[in-house]
């Protein structure tokens, strides 16, 4: 099994480690999405929603694609199947299954809607 860089697995698990950017993960699960419609649920600015997208980025979450004047954004499943293969090394931990990890966020979203 191969190992990811340590510097990968450390953006990673930084970036996920913020609410905005996990809650934002939950939000492209739905759909690609303009950074506009991104900011929108957000009490901030879209420069602040921006680099958070940047971080995301950086980590290999999501990917950022420029059509016309407005980029998008959509998921980027191999950071996270990085994050769970490193997690995979341990042995505790069973593989992601990435139909369980929607279901949670999807859950996670609902939630969050409701507030």
């Amino acid at each position: 099994m191969n190992t990811p860089p340590p510097d990968r697995l450390d953006l990673i698990f930084a970036a996920l480690a913020d609410p905005t950017r996990r809650r934002v993960l939950s939000m492209l699960l739905e759909d690609d999405m303009a950074v506009s419609d991104v900011a929108q649920p957000f009490e901030m600015s879209l420069a602040a929603v921006s680099k958070h997208l940047s971080v995301l980025a950086a980590a290999g979450l999501i990917r950022q694609e420029r059509r016309g004047r407005i980029t998008w954004c959509m998921l980027d499943p191999e950071g996270m199947r990085t994050a769970s293969i490193w997690m995979q090394g341990f042995g505790q931990f069973d593989p992601v299954d990435l139909d369980d990890f929607e279901r949670f966020l999807e859950n996670q979203i609902r939630e969050w809607n409701e507030e």
